[in-house]
């Protein structure tokens, strides 16, 4: 049952370590000039966003992490408060479980009756509105109004369906359904990746569909692979390909140095100067996932603290190199070298065109 997968899932992330092994987010090959006359007063910092359409008081979003489960209806509550207090965004996980079993909405429901303000973004895998056009517009519009969702997320998971026992491995008809979607749903669309990147040929893609929003999930922090071994009787392909991906940092430069839409950096942010890092690479707002599942199990005050210390540590590194707004973050001074640039030259990217003083 999806159900119990997605306990699993969640028990999976608490108890073992899923993370990548052998390949980081890239953002160790990413260095913010240091500005010993910042010329500028940290306590007036704003590190406020618009870019989603709701007032947002930092750029971290917490992605799509969880639901589907009854144990799941704690942890969405104690996201939700957190994030309606905090005033940053929350993404849910995959619906899918609710929209079939409608006795599992509450686990969903639950976050809306706690951030009733706070912008919340749903969630459903492109392989479920592969097919009629009606039944797929139905089933995302079913996502949307379960959590009053003010964005949609359509999820690409292509690695961990191949791993997983009872994956969908037909991706056929992709790009069409997710045009069908941006065409027929009236909130804006999100095409988000779950920890393998989007390189830039698809991004192109995607925006050509006229979707809003891309969240990158590349490769550095959990790997869904992983996830899907632990599952599995015979771990040999899970253990193959659990350091597949692009490398969050390589991806969040190509889409956004190469695309109009706004694009969140997620995979393997860990602290606030991760985040500074790739909002200087050009990111929009940057989202974290396993980090704060586990706070969550603790509860809100715990995540509202992890919050705080993150938020903390943005600014410090945004008055370090003297940035006083997001936007002025994006021009900063770095350096890219290391494996990072080695892909973006592997990319032809030309990395003088991204890592000023290089």
């Amino acid at each position: 049952m999806i159900s119990d997968r997605k306990l699993e899932h969640l028990l999976l992330c608490k108890h073992y370590d899923v993370q990548y092994k052998n390949k980081n987010s890239g953002f160790k090959d990413i260095e913010l000039v240091h500005n010993a006359l910042p010329e500028i007063n940290k306590e007036e910092i704003d590190i406020s966003t618009n870019v989603f359409g709701k007032k947002l008081e930092s750029p971290l979003l917490i992605t799509a992490i969880t639901g589907g489960h009854p144990s799941a209806f704690k942890i969405n509550k104690e996201l939700a408060i957190a994030a309606e207090s905090e005033k940053i965004g929350l993404g849910l996980g995959s619906q899918r479980a609710a929209i079939e079993n409608p006795e599992l909405s509450n686990t969903y429901e639950i976050a809306r009756e706690n951030a009733p303000n706070t912008l919340l973004i749903g969630n459903i895998g492109a392989p479920q509105i592969i097919g009629d056009s009606k039944n797929s517009k139905e089933f995302a519009q079913k996502a949307i109004d379960m959590i009053d969702a003010d964005i949609l997320a359509i999820h690409l998971n292509a690695l961990q369906e191949s791993i997983q026992p009872e994956g969908d491995v037909n991706a056929t008809g992709y790009v069409n359904s997710i045009e069908n979607i941006v065409e027929e749903i009236d909130v804006p669309i999100m095409v988000k990746e779950t920890g393998t990147g989007i390189a830039f040929e698809e991004g192109k893609t995607l925006e050509s569909a006229g979707v809003d929003f891309i969240d990158v999930a590349g490769a550095g922090g959990t790997s869904w692979a992983a996830v899907e071994t632990y599952r599995a009787e015979d771990r040999y392909i899970g253990e193959l390909f659990w350091d597949w991906g692009i490398p969050t940092a390589v991806t969040t430069v190509e889409l956004s140095n190469s695309l109009d839409i706004p694009i969140i950096s997620s995979g393997g942010i860990r602290s606030g100067l991760d985040a500074a890092k790739a909002i200087a690479l050009g990111a929009d707002a940057v989202g974290m996932a396993l980090p704060i599942l586990k706070e969550a199990f603790v509860g809100h005050d715990e995540i509202i603290k992890f919050i705080n210390i993150f938020n903390d540590s943005l600014k410090i590194a945004m008055f370090l190199v003297g940035a006083k707004n997001l936007e002025e973050l994006k021009n900063s001074n770095l350096i890219i070298k290391g494996d990072t640039k080695e892909w973006l030259v592997e990319r032809e990217f030309n990395t003088k065109n991204y890592s000023r003083r290089n």
